[in-house]
């Protein structure tokens, strides 16, 4: 009898411990995702200060997709992230970042020197959120779909908030708004690295191992490969509206008053962020219909937004800014899911590399469509919206398989 009650006590803690550690890891993935748009929350200031046009604010985008993608081919295939203690990663990463990003506002001369710090911060970001997402699997395996749902929501915040920074910081120069964000970075690196590893760690040994031998394995497994192509065509539209968000509540208010670079900042901000109540919902969706279906019905609306957004240029500000809302809420709900998918379908010591990988594909589809959507943005106005539309209907054909089969998570 006792040894039930001991164990029962002990079971008790441990889940108690991984909920205090996926808190944790959550706060830390916000703090440190905080640096992704850090040079989006200045926009209105770097224009003015640089003369950039949209272009140029996606070229700043790009290069930190780029460092993004280069890191995360080089972890995958070296399998740095399965060898490594993923919180260790994160943290050298988000110290890494941070400095980066502080040269970028304290160094930057224009664009060109802008892109070099930039592109190092994306570098820097390959070892914070597709560790992020592993760390937490070993923390609390068994709610991998609601567990990834929280980090993926902190991640939207995290992206939001310089938005949230520049609003509040209205009056400052834009180089304080950049250097917050290095700050909070700096404090999720102390927090994961404080932490360390969960209890359900699994590493790959020491040995080397490159695509075809390690990472290319999972490539074999169909449901990883519907998982990987449903998110692929999500990453098309996903961060390319994040991107467009500003330049798209600048252009609700246009045929109103002119809204100030604070307003423009507040709306950006609760479009993106609002996504994080969408990680949410999807999350709990989940248990009940399955992660296949819930990303399904995420990628079914923001489709259709990007489909009719272009029909709404006429019904006024109000109109267009709840729509928006509503496409925030939808374009980033179905991300975990995917995740989760994906992690279920891997073997366990081969779960770091293969989102690493799916990460850095995905994320360079996301550069291509930031790079043409916002190089024609002024050509094609609201219009801009249906050059994300492949992306939703290619990732619900890729999904097929999953949504035939009956829910598992």
């Amino acid at each position: 009898m006792q040894d039930r009650l001991d164990a029962h006590v002990t079971s008790v803690g441990d889940v108690a411990r991984a909920k205090r550690a996926v808190l944790v890891i959550a706060i830390a993935q916000l703090l440190g995702t905080s640096l992704w748009f850090s040079a989006n929350g200045a926009m209105r200031d770097l224009q003015i200060a640089w003369q950039l046009s949209a272009s140029g604010i996606g070229w700043l985008t790009n290069a930190v997709q780029a460092g993004f993608i280069v890191g995360t081919l080089l972890s995958a295939t070296t399998g740095l992230a399965d060898r490594l203690p993923a919180s260790k990663v994160f943290a050298v990463c988000g110290v890494l970042g941070a400095a980066l990003n502080a040269l970028f506002a304290l160094c930057s001369s224009g664009l060109a020197s802008a892109l070099v710090f930039r592109f190092g911060v994306g570098v820097a970001l390959a070892g914070i959120y597709p560790l992020g997402m592993k760390l937490l699997v070993t923390w609390d395996p068994k709610r991998a779909a609601q567990t990834l749902a929280l980090l993926v929501a902190m991640l939207t915040l995290g992206t939001a908030s310089v938005h949230a920074i520049r609003a509040l910081l209205s009056t400052v120069p834009w180089q304080t708004v950049v250097l917050t964000s290095s700050v909070l970075a700096v404090l999720g690196a102390l927090l994961v690295f404080s932490l360390g590893e969960g209890p359900h760690a699994r590493r790959s040994g020491n040995r080397r191992f490159g695509l075809s031998a390690g990472v290319g394995q999972v490539m074999r497994i169909s449901e990883f490969r519907a998982a990987a192509l449903g998110y692929f065509g999500h990453m098309w539209e996903l961060y390319a509206f994040w991107t467009l968000t500003p330049l798209l509540v600048q252009r609700a208010f246009a045929n109103g008053a002119a809204a100030s670079a604070s307003t423009v900042a507040s709306w950006s901000f609760l479009i993106i962020a609002i996504g994080a109540l969408g990680c949410l919902a999807g999350g709990m969706l989940s248990k009940a219909v399955g992660s296949a279906r819930t990303a399904a019905l995420a990628l079914t609306i923001s489709g259709t937004l990007c489909a009719v957004y272009p029909l709404s240029a006429s019904l006024g500000t109000a109109a267009q800014l709840a729509l928006l809302l509503v496409w925030g809420i939808s374009v980033v709900a179905d991300s975990p899911q995917f995740s989760a998918l994906s992690v279920k379908a891997c073997p366990a010591d081969k779960i770091g590399g293969a989102l690493t990988l799916q990460n850095s594909f995905g994320f360079f589809l996301s550069a291509c469509s930031i790079l043409w959507s916002t190089s024609v943005y002024h050509a094609l106005d609201v219009r801009v919206a249906w050059l994300l539309l492949p992306g939703p209907i290619i990732g619900l054909i890729a999904m097929l398989p999953l949504l035939r089969k009956r829910p598992r998570w």
